[in-house]
């Protein structure tokens, strides 16, 4: 007996959701735990497993179509089983702000979508084997991202070796192919554009709009200090020393956020949510850690970081940052946030300003590590250095008690006995 399948709702506050790509074409054998399509929600692009077992019988939500949760978006059924035209039925599409439905692209008839992707690479070059690339019915292995990523940029994905699990072709196998020679092209050189070009927004992109727009009704402020970095550079030194062959190795970041943890624990009014004529103070330090991706910034979130060691926080940090690059976060990943720290050092940034991540009551910026000249007790020394600045929410936390939380995490990086 047919089943329909409905949009589910992925995280709290979810009400609706883009079908980015089928997976699965009509007529096509379903098993349950398959991947079956891509949803891009306010937070994450992730990829959705069949709930049943059957043949697809009809797709009912158009690729590019905003559908509302627990609408019906396709049909499972047996192999030659009718669909009844109430299954049969489209949901309705989420009006854009105009009025007009969303739904920019229409995807192929079932046996073209197939077509794409069961071709693979011209004889004579130099691409991977079919068995290397391909599994699941001939469909190309590969991350939500990357597909994106690839779409965008008119690479063949066909034509890459993945290094993800499994062979899995990740957001960065397409961003090297999109240098390297000889790997993939766009199929046909670009004109120049002679119009303006007019792109909509995903799903990621008015999320971050809206959130930017609410970060700036709030009236923040900042602050900023400078942090002598000779300890923590010998403290990762000797973590380095510990760390076994293929193991994780530990980052600045690791160390700030295990640190930046502690003094959330001794100033818990920073560790805190605004919330109208509320602020909610919480006991646990679950710090985000702000991840750029193309076209976005995504904020995964490392809970309870005050009881992990700084190894166990950067395995946490590799696994949440690696699947954020590969389309792969869960909407969990995303939620509990109770602090932010945003780190621009790696692009050598000196400085810079954070916005807030409402409802936190504040972020924390971090710039590079600089050797600079200081004068210590009428000495000219020269000292590796690094900005913090603070942005607080001034509705849930005042100036004294914001110095004294960053005074506290200066101290920890330059004393690491006062913390660990």
């Amino acid at each position: 007996m047919s089943s329909q399948v409905t949009l589910p709702r992925l995280g709290q506050g979810m009400e609706s959701g883009v079908i980015v790509k089928w997976l699965k074409s009509e007529g096509e054998q379903v098993e349950k735990g398959d991947p079956l399509y891509e949803l891009d929600t306010e937070k994450v692009t992730q990829e959705v497993e069949a709930d049943s077992s059957g043949v697809l019988l009809k797709i009912l939500a158009n690729e590019g179509d905003e559908i509302e949760v627990g609408k019906a978006i396709a049909v499972i059924g047996e192999a030659g089983e009718e669909v009844s035209a109430e299954e049969e039925e489209t949901p309705d599409r989420v009006p854009d702000e105009g009025g007009a439905e969303i739904g920019v692209e229409k995807p192929a008839e079932g046996p073209e979508r197939e077509d794409e992707r069961e071709e693979g690479p011209e004889a004579g070059t130099d691409a991977p084997s079919e068995p290397e690339q391909r599994a699941n019915g001939g469909r190309v292995k590969a991350s939500p991202l990357a597909r994106r990523i690839a779409k965008e940029r008119g690479i063949d994905l066909t034509q890459l070796r993945g290094t993800g699990p499994e062979g899995r072709i990740v957001a960065e196998d397409v961003e090297r192919a999109g240098v390297a020679p000889g790997k993939a092209a766009p199929s046909a050189p670009s004109a120049a554009p002679t119009e303006v070009e007019v792109v909509k927004l995903n799903q990621m992109r008015k999320t971050i709009a809206r959130r930017m727009t609410e970060a700036w009704e709030a009236p923040a402020f900042q602050i900023s200090m400078s942090a002598d970095m000779t300890a923590s550079i010998r403290l990762r030194e000797a973590l380095l020393e510990r760390v076994e062959e293929g193991g994780v190795r530990p980052t600045y970041s690791d160390i700030l956020t295990k640190l930046v943890a502690l003094a959330l624990m001794r100033h818990r009014d920073m560790n805190a949510h605004f919330a109208g004529d509320e602020v909610h103070l919480f006991p646990n330090a679950n710090i985000g850690i702000a991840v750029a991706i193309p076209h976005g910034l995504v904020v995964p979130v490392i809970p309870s970081c005050e009881t992990k060691s700084i190894p166990e926080i950067a395995v946490a940090r590799a696994d949440i940052v690696g699947r954020t690059r590969e389309g792969k976060l869960r909407a969990e990943d995303l939620e509990n946030g109770t602090f932010t720290i945003s780190n621009l050092g790696m692009y050598g940034v000196e400085r810079f300003t954070a916005v807030l991540n409402p409802p936190q009551a504040g972020i924390l910026a971090v710039g590079a590590i600089e050797e600079r000249p200081v004068v210590v007790e009428g000495d000219l020394e020269i000292q590796p250095r690094m900005d913090l600045t603070l942005t607080v929410d001034h509705r849930s936390v005042d100036g004294a008690t914001a110095s004294e939380f960053l005074r506290t995490v200066k101290s920890f990086l330059e004393e690491l006995g006062l913390a660990l």
